[in-house]
């Protein structure tokens, strides 16, 4: 196998909400839109919204589900500043903000946003890691 992650698709619950929020609040350019999925462009990975009953449906699970998902996605910024300023506009923007930007342990800055489904999202400064 060659190692890569080619899609992270979310099941939300309003396909059209998460879509503007995504475009219009994140500013991800939209690469297609389709009536039941739209696909955003992220360098070499996709990020994909689809209806959550039908990705459900397309695994054999139930669309039911509680609790914390057990994992965020991550988005590297170029500054502190950075961190604050896209978890303020997420939570203006519809989505909510979970944990205010902070220094960390591991000598970065970070904080977490929640997408209007819930998704977590933890937006970092690492010295460590260039902005890619």
């Amino acid at each position: 196998m060659d190692p890569r992650i080619s899609f992270v698709t979310l099941g939300v619950k309003d396909l059209k909400h998460s879509t503007e929020f995504y475009s219009r609040t994140l500013g991800l350019k939209i690469h297609k839109a389709y009536p039941e999925v739209t696909f955003f462009e992220l360098g070499k990975t996709w990020l994909a919204l689809y209806p959550v009953e039908l990705l459900a449906g397309d695994a054999g699970v139930p669309k039911e589900g509680n609790g914390f998902s057990r994992f965020a996605l991550a988005h590297n910024v170029r500054s502190p500043e950075e961190v604050d300023e896209l978890i303020q506009t997420a939570a203006k923007g519809g989505g909510a903000e979970v944990k205010a930007g902070h220094k960390t342990s591991w000598g970065g800055y970070s904080g977490y946003f929640a997408d209007p489904d819930g998704f977590l999202w933890e937006v970092a400064w690492n010295p460590d890691f260039p902005h890619v």
